[in-house]
């Protein structure tokens, strides 16, 4: 620890020898910093902060999305930065004189394009900044030029926002105005060579839709009829099977000596009729209704065994209703089959008739797809574009009957009274030190350039040789006065260097105070 306390003796020591170049180099070194901190222009920056409201409701019921909205505002932040824009705020603000040529304007266009930032913030405000550092114009100046810059900027803002989609719906509808007429043209052109083709071939055209469709059509229709004839079919043979199974007369009812109709017989002549009409329905042997109805049958054609036969002799026989009622279905069946059949005759033929004449003339057939094709495609467009027309119809409304999107300014644009670059007092202050140490570093690197022995110790080191002993220095009155005046001027240098710093630090906290 000794050690290290002599060391630091030692080099402070060295300094002192060589305090006037030290002090010397300290005064050119902050000098030089501080001419150089001089030449630095201040930067005065104003800012302020506006919000975008957005009408959502009758918005959305236009199909004019909150996504839609958002990206209207974020173009509007993107293009106030351009070139035309910048040229309004250089020439309303004053930052160009008046008559100033084009190449002075847009040298400030390109000072200002660096000097301005959007940023964007949250619940859709925005902050909007700009930086003045004029070189050839006054602190006050350049601070009022700020804050013109921001206002002609939130003026921007805003009237773009609100009136920029209004010309942008303007602009869009003229186009597609244009668009359409040009469409509507192409598809009367596209409509009258259709025309003309079909009636210079009339008797080759299958009509609406080209040969293949026509024939892709009679074919699906052709699966249907032959679909609906097999099940006709199998309707009209299960009608035959229950005509074949029932009989086309049954006995006559019998009537006892009062009129009255026989019990059992009559009630098996029902019974049978219900079932004969349950099979007209549809019904099969196996369905409830129909097991029950044949139970019944059973059991009274039993008790019409066991009925005796009386009064004025044996019963005669009458038609079975059953029989007549499905004799009756089977004639409508037989018609349903019947005009199928001849659809399906007469479906065939036309399929045929198709492939022979697409046979016959391949070419009019292939040019007659070409024209549908392209008749069919400007259709699709002309329908897409009168959409697409009507929809920026209603934008263009809502934009501008409503206020469907509103500008507020938060905060106004800042008079800015303190500059925020650079930071001269912290500058200043370090050049001071950095200048002391220069001084200090410089003079200590002389010292060790000099050979000299300031203890006991360095001169055994370095000779190698014991030291007896070490006699101090005897100074007279006369050197102490000499020493003493010089030690004054010296510090008198240094108080001159810090003196210079204080006054300079003043300078610049007037100067902040004029801007104020």
């Amino acid at each position: 620890m000794n050690g290290l306390y002599d060391e630091v003796k030692i080099a402070l020591h060295s300094v002192w020898r060589q305090r006037w170049l030290a002090l010397g180099v300290a005064w050119a070194v902050a000098l030089l910093g501080w001419l150089v901190i001089a030449l630095i222009p201040n930067s005065y920056e104003s800012t302020a902060r506006v919000q975008v409201q957005n009408q959502s409701m009758l918005s959305d019921t236009m199909g004019i999305s909150p996504n839609d909205q958002q990206g209207d505002i974020d173009r509007v932040r993107s293009a106030l930065l351009s070139a035309a824009n910048l040229r309004k705020v250089v020439l309303g603000s004053g930052m160009a004189a008046v008559g100033a040529d084009d190449g002075t304007i847009d040298g400030h266009i390109s000072t200002l394009r660096d000097a301005v930032t959007v940023k964007a913030l949250p619940d859709n405000m925005f902050e909007i900044s700009a930086r003045i550092s004029a070189g050839g114009n006054s602190d006050a100046h350049n601070a009022v030029l700020a804050r013109r810059v921001v206002e002609q900027l939130v003026t921007i803002f805003s009237t773009e926002n609100v009136m920029g989609g209004r010309e942008e719906a303007g602009e869009t509808l003229t186009f597609l105005n244009q668009e359409l007429a040009r469409r509507a043209a192409q598809l009367s052109e596209a409509e009258a060579r259709r025309v003309a083709f079909q009636q210079k071939y009339m008797g080759l055209l299958p009509g609406v839709g080209s040969f293949e469709q026509r024939a892709e059509q009679k074919r699906a229709e052709l699966s249907q009829v032959e679909t609906e004839l097999v099940s006709a079919q199998s309707a009209l043979a299960a009608m035959g099977g229950q005509l074949a199974s029932t009989p086309a007369t049954i006995a006559a009812p019998y009537y006892g000596g009062g009129g009255a109709v026989g019990g059992a017989r009559g009630r098996l002549s029902a019974l049978e009729g219900q079932l004969s009409e349950a099979m007209a329905r549809g019904l099969t042997d196996q369905h409830p209704d129909v097991i029950a109805l044949r139970s019944q049958i059973t059991r009274t054609r039993s008790d019409v065994a066991r009925e005796p036969a009386s009064g004025g002799g044996g019963a005669g026989t009458v038609q079975n209703p059953a029989y007549a009622s499905i004799r009756s279905l089977q004639a409508d069946r037989q018609g349903t089959v019947s005009g199928l059949s001849q659809r399906r005759a007469a479906l065939q033929a036309e399929i045929g008739s198709l492939s022979s004449r697409q046979a016959s003339e391949p070419s009019v057939a292939a040019e007659q797809d070409r024209l549908n094709r392209g008749y069919d495609v400007l259709k699709t467009q002309y329908d897409k574009l009168l959409a697409d027309r009507e929809q920026v119809q209603l934008r263009a409304d809502v934009s501008t009957k409503t206020d469907a999107v509103r500008v507020q300014v938060m905060d106004p644009p800042s008079a800015p009274q303190v500059p925020v670059a650079p930071k001269r007092p912290l500058l200043l202050a370090g050049i001071l030190v950095v200048a002391l140490g220069a001084g200090a570093g410089v003079a200590f690197a002389r010292g060790q350039l000099t050979t000299t022995y300031p203890t006991a110790g360095k001169l055994a080191s370095a000779t190698g040789l014991p030291v007896l002993g070490s006699v101090s220095e005897v100074v007279t009155p006369a050197q102490q006065s000499v020493r003493r005046k010089h030690t004054l001027r010296f510090a008198g240098g240094v108080a001159g260097l810090v003196g210079c710093f204080l006054l300079l630090m003043t300078i610049e906290f007037i100067q902040r105070g004029l801007v104020a």
